[in-house]
């Protein structure tokens, strides 16, 4: 056994997930280089140290923000070969199993899952034939029970909306912009939905009731962390109107302001803060702004509203 091997390893067999084989020929190595005893006591200090931490629960924005950029990571990953997708090495596949007895376990519980989900929708299959629903009544959504949203339509001239979502079967949603079933399914596409385009209707709808909390959350939710820019600049304008009198609507733009990765969005971003110039967080941002900013346009903006700023005492 190579040091190599066993350092890369050497968490594996910290937690006891080496298989016995591999345990052994670990623990003869130890026993003989001192280098490698030396790795795991370090780490053994390192696992004391890291046990006494508190343990932080993600929230609800990092975990949909999460999903939201593996979703997209997915979708634009370059595929392999097709002679890579078909062939298959069992050999590997079980030299790899054999050294990893969580790995088995895993694979069994998910088979097993998997055949106990797929005996219970065929079972329950009759229950669910139908596949468009009016929804109505205010009460009973269950976001845990919507995978995911198909699309968005407002009727020309109206105030209703019709949302054509997926739950074990496809269904659709039709009311009013102030029904609250359609306003949690509009919540759930800006924040969870992996299709940019649904998620740019959704934002559209929600940017004409920005008084409402939940609204407004999700569009500073949609600002910060939607991979779009065209959602982000959708949110931006709906927020706008809040700039002044919203201190997370303000922060939210300030951080669109430095940090967002397309320049039309710092820009629309940069003249909100007209009417708050005078902040003392918006003062700083564009004093930095205006010394070292790329974006010539920015920087020069940002310098003409220093400029205008009255002196403070």
């Amino acid at each position: 056994m190579k040091c190599e091997w066993l350092r890369e390893n050497l968490v594996l067999y910290a937690y006891n997930e080496l298989a016995d084989d591999a345990r052994f020929e670990t623990e003869q190595h130890l026993a003989r280089c001192p280098e490698c005893a030396t790795e795991l006591r370090s780490l053994g200090v390192f696992h004391a140290v890291f046990q006494q931490l508190p343990v932080q629960e993600p929230t609800p924005n990092l975990l949909a923000a999460s999903r939201m950029r593996l979703q997209e990571s997915l979708e634009t990953a370059e595929q392999g070969g097709l002679w890579q997708r078909l062939t298959f090495d069992p050999f590997v596949w079980f030299r790899q199993i054999s050294f990893a007895p969580a790995l088995t376990a895993v694979i069994f519980i998910v088979g097993f899952a998997g055949g106990v989900g797929m005996t219970y929708r065929f079972l329950r299959a009759d229950h669910f034939t139908g596949t468009t629903a009016a929804i109505t009544s205010p009460s009973g959504m269950d976001e845990s029970s919507v995978a995911g949203i198909r699309s968005i339509s407002q009727q020309p001239g109206s105030n209703n909306v019709t949302i054509q979502y997926d739950s074990l079967s496809p269904k659709e949603a039709q009311g009013s912009l102030n029904d609250q079933r359609i306003q949690q399914l509009l919540l759930f596409a800006a924040r969870n939905n992996y299709n940019s385009g649904v998620r740019m209707d959704s934002v559209s709808l929600l940017t004409q009731q920005p008084a409402n909390d939940h609204v407004r959350e999700t569009l500073v939710y949609a600002l910060r962390y939607d991979s779009n820019p065209g959602v982000r600049l959708k949110a931006l304008d709906g927020l706008s109107n809040y700039v002044k009198d919203d201190v997370r609507v303000r922060d939210a733009v300030l951080e669109a302001l430095m940090d967002d990765s397309n320049q039309g969005v710092r820009i629309d971003a940069l003249k909100l803060l007209n009417s708050v110039e005078a902040d003392s967080s918006v003062r700083i941002v564009l004093q930095k702004l205006a010394q070292s900013d790329k974006n010539v346009y920015i920087r020069s903006q940002a310098k003409a509203m220093v400029a205008q700023m009255p002196e403070m005492n």
